[in-house]
């Protein structure tokens, strides 16, 4: 719109220039002074059209660089929020990579502790011990718990009657996680070793059954590793080419129940009913004794009431006798005095105890 404008004054400035360079010509061949005169009214009066023109194009083009300056300031102030928006973007983009670097870092940490036996062991023991304290109440489990020959269980569940049930975590996965990776022939050979590990580590559960030491008769064997154990009950993992086999094995002739961190916490719920049903039996058990012995209470209470009402009859008994021969003598008075009785005997039943 400005470079309209200033197209079209130029064109006027142009148009005056010729129309004055025309003026001039005719003012050199004019002799006449009256023309003179009415020339130099001409230019002046094409001045002041020229003044007026340049002052209404100067105030449109002031009037188009407003509209300019508004619509270029709205743009700024656009893009301003624009790159506000962007950089507030960009800024919880970076903190989301914070974030994923994090994550790959603890991955990271928790890979290089896993591709180690001692501080898988150690993170599966953790993990039990997590498990239970998010479940059980305090005093109802102890973790690394002793036996009499110094062997230790990685944790133990306080039963009724000073029964304990023990728990050990199990985490053999450099078989398992070769399998996974490998094919074909070398898969199977790997296949056979993670039977072979599971076999051992239910082995090495079994042998924390001890009765004489008030164990239970069967033992938990913890593995805190999800995918393990669903391939466990889903794949073929397992002995004799079924994992029912292995699970068979460990429940039938070891009597280890093996679970997983989802499955471990259905059991120790079931564990749980189980020791509120105790507590529910010895409490009615508490209940009963109780009862006996109120009803002990209220035999001799009764025993007491019978003696205590045979007192009252024989009191009765005296008392009614007292009162007869007081009557009698009140006859012997009403004889001598020759007067009316005036006394009136009143007699009370004795209590019936039966």
């Amino acid at each position: 719109m400005e470079i309209v404008l200033i197209i079209l004054l130029i064109v006027v400035i142009c148009g005056i220039g010729v129309v004055l360079f025309v003026f001039l010509q005719k003012f050199n061949e004019i002799k006449n002074t009256n023309a003179v005169e009415l020339m130099k009214t001409d230019v002046t009066e094409l001045s002041r059209s020229i003044m007026s023109l340049q002052q209404t194009m100067g105030d449109k083009l002031e009037k188009s660089n407003l509209g300019v300056q508004q619509s270029v300031q709205k743009q700024l102030t656009e893009s301003a929020k624009l790159v506000a928006d962007v950089t507030q973007r960009l800024a919880r983009l970076d903190e989301t990579n914070r974030r994923v670097i994090n994550v790959a870092d603890e991955l990271k940490t928790l890979q290089n502790v896993l591709s180690n036996p001692k501080q898988r062991g150690v993170f599966g023991e953790f993990y039990l011990s997590s498990v239970l304290e998010n479940v059980l109440p305090p005093g109802q489990f102890q973790t690394q718990y002793k036996f009499n020959d110094g062997e230790i269980v990685d944790a133990v569940i306080f039963l009724d009657k000073g029964q304990i049930l023990p728990i050990d975590s199990k985490f053999s996965l450099e078989n398992y996680n070769r399998m996974i990776e490998a094919n074909g022939k070398e898969r199977e050979q790997y296949l056979q070793k993670v039977k072979a590990d599971l076999k051992g580590r239910v082995d090495e559960t079994a042998k924390y059954i001890r009765p004489s030491e008030k164990t239970m008769d069967f033992a938990f064997m913890f593995i805190p590793s999800e995918s393990l154990y669903y391939d466990l009950l889903v794949n073929n993992v397992g002995s004799g080419g079924s994992s029912r086999d292995l699970i068979e094995y460990a429940f039938r002739e070891k009597h280890v129940i093996i679970t997983s961190p989802t499955s471990f916490m259905a059991y120790l719920q079931t564990v749980l009913q189980g020791l509120r049903s105790l507590q529910i039996e010895e409490q009615a058990k508490d209940i009963q004794v109780r009862v006996g012995k109120l009803g002990q209470h209220i035999a001799k209470y009764d025993e007491y009431m019978k003696k205590l009402g045979n007192s009252l009859g024989t009191t009765v008994n005296h008392y009614n006798n007292a009162y007869k021969e007081f009557g009698k003598v009140d006859k012997d008075v009403v004889k001598i005095a020759n007067s009316d009785s005036s006394v009136d005997p009143l007699l009370l039943d004795k209590p019936n105890v039966e």
